[in-house]
């Protein structure tokens, strides 16, 4: 279990996270959501250990880790530009790690990940010679097989389109199932956190605007910002996918209204 404590981060005079409490239960999924500039990265960044909170503390499985360096933690991330060497091939890319740290994956295990993520047929394929959803997972299995106590994933679907944005949905999903591995996910896109997530974070103004289950922020959204934010964008994607099916139909029936919105 992952516990925030009145965690805060000033920069000088400007005051990114004020006062940030919550818990995050094991092989939970957790989405961060917030406009730009709300304190998304930092909190990630101050979880990872990358970044020291100003003050408060980060404990994990009843554990003091809010001064403990970064490589000592056992948390691990995956960037939004996957970070990958293109001087590597997609199999040395993912068993990089291990080479600093052997034996905290069997090849075994190496071979379970690999197959997991469906990459037999791409071990051999420089970087870039990959798809956008390949590379994805390749940065997860070399993630992964590092065996992290807490996965974080940095915009994970955000260069990633339709099919293929699915198909790695379903590979985490999966992933923290079968492994009970905690994740904690930034996103921009209300939807990858309510479709994902266990629990949505909305962070506004570096305060948690609300902290609950994409069901209850949904229908019982905690505020006015809350209801705009999440809402009028789930709204928005889903009229347009609507008018592109029925492009040129004036007659097409109205979707009904999501919770706090007129018909």
């Amino acid at each position: 279990m992952l516990e925030l404590k009145n965690i805060t981060k000033s920069f000088g005079d400007t005051h990114v996270l004020n006062g940030i409490s919550l818990t995050i239960g094991d092989g939970q999924i957790m989405s961060i959501l917030g406009p730009s500039g709300g304190g998304k990265t930092t909190l990630l960044n101050i979880i990872l250990g990358i970044s020291q909170p100003t003050s408060g503390q980060l404990i994990y499985n009843g554990e003091d880790l809010t001064n403990v360096p970064m490589e000592k933690r056992g948390f691990n991330i995956v960037f939004q530009d996957y970070a990958l060497f293109p001087n590597l091939n997609a199999y040395e890319n993912i068993t990089y790690g291990l080479k600093n740290n052997p034996g905290i994956s069997t090849e075994k295990e190496i071979k379970e990940m690999i197959s997991l993520l469906g990459l037999e047929e791409h071990l051999t394929k420089k970087i870039d010679e990959l798809s956008g959803g390949q590379k994805q997972r390749v940065a997860l299995a070399r993630t992964l097989v590092m065996k992290p106590k807490l996965l974080l994933l940095d915009e994970p679907l955000s260069a990633l389109d339709g099919v293929i944005k699915e198909s790695i949905k379903s590979k985490i999903k999966q992933i923290v199932n079968q492994y009970n591995l905690t994740t904690i996910m930034v996103t921009h896109d209300p939807e990858e956190a309510c479709t994902m997530s266990d629990k949505v974070l909305i962070l506004n103004q570096g305060k948690i605007a609300q902290y609950a289950s994409p069901d209850d922020i949904i229908h019982h959204p905690a505020s006015e910002f809350v209801r705009k934010f999440i809402l009028h964008q789930l709204e928005v994607k889903r009229n347009n996918i609507y008018t592109l099916f029925n492009e040129g139909d004036a007659n097409a029936a109205k979707q009904p209204a999501l919770a706090g919105q007129e018909a």
